[in-house]
């Protein structure tokens, strides 16, 4: 059972502009066919719609180990999580990111978590992670380690 899951979902205003793809499909194909343009438009919006859902990445703490995306690392090679919310947040996307920095973001959640990573050999020195509930989130990861991963890092 994981300590903290949450999916990235778009914002819905996200699906209703895409929607446009529909009447823009029209007014390309009118010309030729506008059932086609209605057909193609159809196609169009649900592949894009199709993919932004299948596309969400999942953050989730669990049995020792932060996972998001497809990237994980176990806790032990975390430092303290520190969530950042927004004139933070957007300091952390902006000005204040590191280039080396492994980046879970999603441009339709504001705010984002920090996590340090204390592995000598990572090439990374912090996951930025996008997240809809940035404390919990940062509780989960600090929470989540085990007594002695506290030492270890001591």
């Amino acid at each position: 059972m994981p300590e903290y899951r949450e999916r990235l979902w778009p914002t819905p205003w996200i699906y209703l502009t895409s929607l446009l793809l529909i009447p823009a499909s029209i007014l390309v194909l009118a010309p030729v066919s506008v059932p086609a343009g209605i057909a193609t438009g159809v196609l169009m919006y649900a592949a894009v719609a199709g993919s932004l859902s299948f596309t969400a990445p999942v953050i989730e703490v669990s049995d020792g180990m932060f996972r998001a995306g497809r990237a994980e690392i176990p806790l032990s090679y975390t430092g303290t999580a520190s969530a950042a919310l927004d004139d933070a947040a957007r300091t952390e996307r902006g000005t204040g990111l590191d280039a080396r920095a492994f980046l879970v973001i999603r441009g339709w959640i504001r705010d984002v978590v920090r996590v340090p990573i204390v592995d000598a050999a990572d090439p990374a020195p912090y996951w930025l992670v996008s997240s809809r509930h940035p404390n919990e989130l940062a509780a989960a990861i600090n929470g989540s380690r085990r007594p002695w991963v506290e030492e270890e890092q001591a």
